[in-house]
């Protein structure tokens, strides 16, 4: 008797179709499927045999035969004694993490245990159990939320079918997009297309459609737009936030300045980048009759002009941040306001939140306020123009920039000494030709100039995250909104302090900011320095915002804030929100409802950056396509067992030289002690070394550079 005929013995059509469904499930125990899916696999035919089986399937569930892993898609219950809630962090085509705050670890997951979830997507996990000693790791059993389902990428069409190639690098499936449903576009075309349907058991690619065209790959604007698109930030504000902000009066009225501090007869500029538009932090210098110095730290009263409630202020909330691409700006606020009301331009009166402090000649704050003030600013200079002050040249006001700057210096060396950690990374910006084709490659110089208005920037986010922390209720500070660093990971920082030691430097882990400012005097200059620069930051944990005040370690404060940025992100506007509530003797407000806009406005913070990082490397990659052939002076700046990754040093670019065009010997990779092996000839390679490299090719569709070793 076949195995049919006996399950079939017996039983109703019901069933028996019940039957069929379930031995489709459990010879695919880990896989889930929809009602179409199952139709395939039981070559039932036919709209009305689908809808049964949709039925079915929801009869199943009921029975608790079945789970609903997302609306129309069901696998069978899986046996673990232990689910957890996480979110999906996709690392590679292999496997992901799924992060949950109910364990400390995060759980690693095969990518045949995924059922096709992606990063970003929150999921159930079950513990598939580890061996001691080793991360714990599971199977995703739900799917309960996906974290997107557009994508961008380039279009390559056939005859019956296309597929979309994702720009997303934590995407590892190609899309399928049926014929009719490629919206016109090109082969070769940026699209952003919609995934309608996941795989299941045995499938490999998501189907979906394409929703938008966006032009042909490799146009500057074209890029720039898939960017934004892949980040799922706007290129453009909507009509109705424009006309908001177009109906602000520009009239600052009696009413308007009547309860403010009034700073306009007192010397007040601003520096910034040359091509800045934006001006939101200005400083004043007043000498007062004991000989202090008054120093005004001025910052646009945003809340002035952005009201709780109204649209212009979501739309604020929901971008969080103005985000930075190499050829353009995407504000948080509409440029009515970032660029004028709002902007700290010369010769106007503008209004302005401030934190005021009297200083002596050390720079020890004797008094200091914090309230709303109105402000005319007598100069508007760039970064050059107080760096020629600064270094001796004659000019207006060349006495107050250089009062301000050697009380920075004492600021600075103080913070140092209290254990600030001075990071110094490597960036870079771009000389642009009319259609956005990169023609210079320049690394940015920090000097004096912008250290003096870092530093103080940070006395006046410092002193007023200390002054909302005194403001008690009940014997408990109130609620504020918090720049925190936590302290780094002794696991991280050990294995930089090995590999550290290998250039002759070694970090004291008992005194780690000191020690690591040591270092990085030590290694000025030499050619290791950015590596081990670009290793220690990527140690240390990341500055999030908080309504916990458990302190900043990198900058070595207690309490730290965002006050001095408004245009530009939206914590600064609830810190002076927040500020003047309790000025005006209001009590706490409601902790979960700012930790909930902290963590918006951290994640939007993170997806900026990387946005901006993206379109740095697309133009690092389109500027060396021009230099194929050439040769280059660079360092090693990471170790796979695949290749090795080069930094060129005249332009900050990272290529690849593939450990397959080595042809000297075979090389194997010894990640303990960062470096690759020659079998043979006992060669090392290792991070940090300086190499020459050829230019071989350029992939603007994956923003690789590939290199060949020449010399090392």
């Amino acid at each position: 008797m076949s195995k049919k005929r006996k399950y079939n013995h017996g039983k109703s059509k019901e069933e028996r179709v019940d039957q069929r469904i379930l031995d489709v499930f459990y010879k695919n125990k880990t896989a889930s499927f929809n009602a179409k899916q199952v139709s395939r696999k039981l070559n039932y035919r036919g709209k009305k045999n689908i809808q049964r089986l949709e039925q079915s399937l929801c009869d199943l569930e009921l029975k608790g035969s079945l789970i609903q892993v997302e609306p129309g898609v069901f696998r069978i219950p899986q046996r673990s004694t232990s689910f957890y809630t996480g979110k999906v962090d996709f690392v590679n085509p292999k496997f992901a993490f799924v992060i949950t705050e109910e364990l400390e670890d995060d759980i690693k997951i095969s990518v045949d245990d995924l059922s096709f979830a992606q990063h970003g997507d929150v999921v159930r996990v079950a513990i598939l159990g580890n061996k001691r000693g080793q991360r714990q790791e599971g199977e995703v059993v739900e799917i309960i939320s996906r974290g997107k389902d557009q994508y961008v990428g380039r279009i390559e069409i056939s005859d019956k079918y296309a597929f979309v190639i994702p720009d997303n690098k934590k995407m590892h499936s190609d899309i399928f997009v049926p014929k009719g449903k490629t919206k016109k576009a090109f082969n070769g075309d940026k699209v952003i297309v919609k995934v309608n349907e996941w795989p299941g058991e045995g499938e490999k690619n998501p189907v979906g459609e394409v929703v938008q065209v966006l032009g042909a790959a490799g146009n500057h604007f074209v890029e720039m737009h898939a960017i934004l698109a892949e980040f799922d930030l706007p290129i453009k504000f909507p009509e109705k936030i424009e006309r908001f902000a177009n109906e602000i009066s520009d009239k600052i009225t009696q009413e308007d300045i009547k309860n403010r501090r009034d700073f306009r007869d007192i010397t007040t500029f601003t520096i910034d980048p040359f091509d800045a538009k934006d001006f939101d932090d200005a400083l004043s210098l007043k000498k007062l009759k004991n000989g202090n110095w008054e120093i005004g730290v001025h910052i646009a009263d945003v809340s002035h002009y952005v009201k709780e409630g109204t649209p212009l202020e979501d739309e604020a909330y929901e971008r969080a941040t103005s985000v930075y691409l190499v050829d353009r700006v995407v504000p948080m606020l509409p440029e009515r306001l970032s660029n004028g009301l709002c902007s700290l331009r010369p010769n106007e009166d503008k209004l302005t939140f401030s934190a005021v402090f009297e200083l002596d000649a050390d720079a020890n704050i004797k008094n200091e306020w914090f309230g709303r003030t109105v402000i005319h600013s007598d100069r508007r200079f760039t970064y050059e123009e107080a760096q020629e002050r600064i270094e001796g040249a004659e000019g207006d006001f060349s006495e107050e920039v250089n009062i301000l700057n050697d009380l920075s210096h004492i600021l600075r060396k103080r913070r140092f000494k209290n254990g600030s950690i001075a990071f110094e990374t490597a960036e870079v910006k771009f000389r642009l030709g009319e259609d956005g084709t990169p023609l210079e490659v320049i690394p940015k110089v920090r000097k004096d100039a912008h250290k003096m208005i870092e530093d103080f920037m940070l006395l006046a986010n410092k002193k007023v995250a200390e002054f909302i922390f005194k403001q008690k209720e009940k014997d408990q500070p109130k609620t504020f909104v918090y720049r925190v660093h936590d302290n780094p990971n002794f696991e991280k920082i050990n294995s930089f302090n090995n590999f550290a030691a290998k250039f002759g430097h070694k970090l004291d882990v008992t005194n780690l900011a000191q020690s690591f400012n040591k270092m990085s005097q030590d290694v000025e200059g030499k050619p290791e320095e950015n590596v081990l620069q670009s290793l220690a930051i990527r140690a240390m944990s990341k500055a999030i915002y908080t309504t916990d005040p458990r302190g900043h370690f990198g900058l070595a404060f207690d309490h730290y804030s965002h006050f001095t940025s408004p245009i530009r992100r939206y914590p600064d506007m609830m810190v002076h929100r927040l500020l003047q509530h309790y000025l005006d003797g209001g009590k706490s407000v409601n902790e979960n409802e700012y930790e909930e806009k902290c963590s918006h406005a951290s994640d939007q913070e993170k997806i900026a950056a990387d946005a901006e990082r993206a379109s740095i490397k697309y133009k690092q990659v389109e500027f060396m396509e021009s230099m194929l052939g050439e040769e280059f002076e660079g360092v090693i700046s990471g170790l796979t067992d695949f290749g090795m990754f080069v930094e060129i040093t005249s332009t900050k670019c990272e290529g690849m030289v593939r450990l397959a065009t080595l042809d000297d010997d075979y090389y194997d990779y010894d990640p303990d002690n960062y470096r690759l092996v020659g079998r043979r000839n006992k060669k090392m390679i290792s991070f940090g070394d300086n190499v020459v490299v050829k230019v071989v090719n350029t992939d603007m569709n994956n923003r690789t550079i590939d290199l060949e070793l020449i010399k090392f």
